[in-house]
Formats: structure tokens, sequence, C-alpha cells
């Protein structure tokens, strides 16, 4: 699939089919996250790959909006490590950047994944450093569910708007 294929194609999957998720395709889609770029290079992120069915069925109960871990056969959690930061407070971009590259790595590979937000709601945040056992320096920050698409969407409709471009000047 070809890049602007793939960003203009890429849809919010939330519904899977029991087939689970090949280590190749795992392999590739964390590969693509540390290919984003990074303030000063310094990849302040981590990954936590679940495929725990008792874990995925536990998410849904200190995150609203994350019913679909029930029926996805994995999800990789994307965090960031503010001590891994050499320009204080980038994280947060890093971390964007290299989840906008699992999403459209996991598209590319002909899988489905969405995009739920963790940070900065403490309450999400302190949940997942519970379950996961993940150290305080360490900051949860997007939660991807990934699985073969059991939920086919139509194309998504043109956003492009000229109303928000501005030229030099405001």
């Amino acid at each position: 699939m070809k890049a602007m294929e793939a960003l203009f194609s890429r849809r919010s999957i939330r519904k899977f089919t029991t087939e689970a998720v090949s280590e190749q395709s795992v392999q590739e889609i964390l590969e693509a996250a540390m290919s984003a770029p990074s303030a000063g290079n310094q990849q302040p992120w981590h990954f936590i790959v679940i495929n725990d069915r008792k874990l995925l069925d536990q998410i849904p109960s200190l995150h609203p909006h994350s019913l679909m871990c029930r029926e996805a056969p994995m999800a990789i959690l994307v965090c960031g490590d503010p001590t891994l930061e050499k320009h204080i407070g980038y994280w947060v971009q890093d971390c964007a950047a290299a989840t906008e590259n699992l999403l459209l790595s996991i598209h590319a590979l002909g899988l489905g994944g969405v995009w739920v937000g963790v940070y900065p709601r403490e309450e999400r945040v302190a949940g997942f450093r519970r379950l996961l056992n993940i150290p305080e320096q360490v900051i949860p920050f997007a939660l991807i569910p990934i699985g073969h698409p059991a939920e086919q969407k139509p194309p998504r409709p043109d956003r492009y708007n000229q109303s928000r471009i501005h030229k030099n000047t405001w």
C-alpha cells in the first residue's frame, strides 16, 4: 500500500475477528512505531504488547471507551518515559508520532486498530500502571487494540478544509 493511500483510507476499527495477529506483523508494527520522529532523536517511548486474554478483558473496567478490547486478540500500549528526554515536555508529541505510525502500519498490513486515549486522564494512567505493573516514571499514553477487522467502513469523507489554511500570517 502506498503512503498516501494508507493516509486517506485508514479508518478506526473497533470490531475484530478472533484470528491472532502474527508475530511478524507485531514486529513490523513496532518497527514502524519506532521509526517515528522524536525531539532530539531521543525516542522516549516504550511499548507493551498485550495478548493475554485475561488482561485484555480487564481493560474496559479501567477505561470507559475500550470495550473493543474484549474482542481484540491483542493491543499495544504506547508509553512515554520523560527520563529519556533531552528536550523536556516533548515526549507527548514523540509518542503521538509513534502512535500514528502504529495505526498506519496496522492498516498497511491489512489489520485494524483504533487509538484509545489514556494520557492525560490520571485515572486511566493509574489504572494501566496498576494492571500492567508499569514503573512510576513511565506514563501510559495511548492504547491501540489490534486485530483482523470484522467490520468494513465506508471511505472517509474528504476532510480538507481550505478555511483552516493561513499563509504567512493569520
